[in-house]
């Protein structure tokens, strides 16, 4: 199932073309309705959809600001314009971000059809599928999910590399990601093939072995600066990890 938000101020409209959408095109949902850019964006930002259908013109951010920021983040996502102005100038402007198509109000059916046919077809032979080989709702259902279980999963990382004197603990990187703690941890063991409390370990201990490598800090700095409050167990972490102390790892970097 491709999933759609769709950006519409109006609530009739929005609520109209989602009915269309459910009635005529097996092949979508639509699992996010907004009414502006600026919510559109915010929703991007943590959870994955497939495509966007926009109107133009809204109030907070209009269709084609939307297009711009959504285009530099998703190269490929599919997009479509709807609009109440019959203008040309906005239609080529449309076109610069690679919309699948521009459709004025009110929305005709047979022309909403052909436009996500067309979309579903390209996504097909995106995936290696010709347009006329159909996909099992469960297999959709599972890429799309490891899909999204990838992206989380990449995320955490991300904040793990870049945060490694922060709060780690699994309720925060839980929090991160809206997940539950004990199902991210168990997504993390399927995505990467290791425990996450190993992968922040070692993300720990290359944040301390830059430090003991690259400056003079006291031992105590760094094992603060890579995410241990207790220097003591900070230097007992080392040693199991690392083979040698910090002060041994530090003299024998610099020889």
């Amino acid at each position: 199932m491709i999933r759609i938000m769709l950006v519409e101020d109006e609530q009739v409209i929005r609520e109209g073309i989602s009915a269309l959408i459910s009635q005529s095109s097996p092949h979508f949902t639509v699992v996010k309705e907004v009414s502006n850019g600026r919510e559109a964006l915010l929703y991007l930002e943590r959870n994955a959809v497939d495509m966007v259908i926009t109107d133009i013109r809204m109030h907070e951010m209009g269709g084609l600001e939307l297009l711009e920021k959504i285009r530099s983040q998703f190269e490929d996502m599919p997009l479509l314009i709807i609009s109440g102005y019959d203008d040309f100038t906005y239609a080529r402007r449309a076109l610069q971000y690679g919309v699948t198509d521009y459709l004025l109000k009110p929305i005709d059916r047979r022309q909403l059809v052909s436009a996500l046919d067309k979309i579903h077809a390209q996504m097909l032979r995106k995936s290696g599928k010709s347009p006329d080989q159909k996909e099992q709702p469960e297999e959709a259902d599972k890429r799309q999910a490891g899909a999204e279980g990838s992206r989380l999963i990449r995320k955490v990382k991300e904040f793990i590399e870049s945060h490694p004197e922060d709060d780690l603990r699994l309720q925060t990187l839980a929090d991160l990601v809206h997940l539950n703690p004990a199902y991210l941890s168990q997504l993390f063991k399927q995505e990467e093939g290791a425990n996450l409390s190993d992968y922040i370990t070692a993300s720990r201990m290359e944040r301390a072995k830059y430090l003991l490598a690259s400056t003079e800090l006291k031992i105590y700095d760094v094992a603060r600066l890579s995410g241990y409050q207790s220097p003591k167990h900070f230097m007992l972490v080392f040693k199991q990890q690392c083979g040698v102390t910090p002060g041994a790892y530090r003299s024998g970097s610099q020889t």
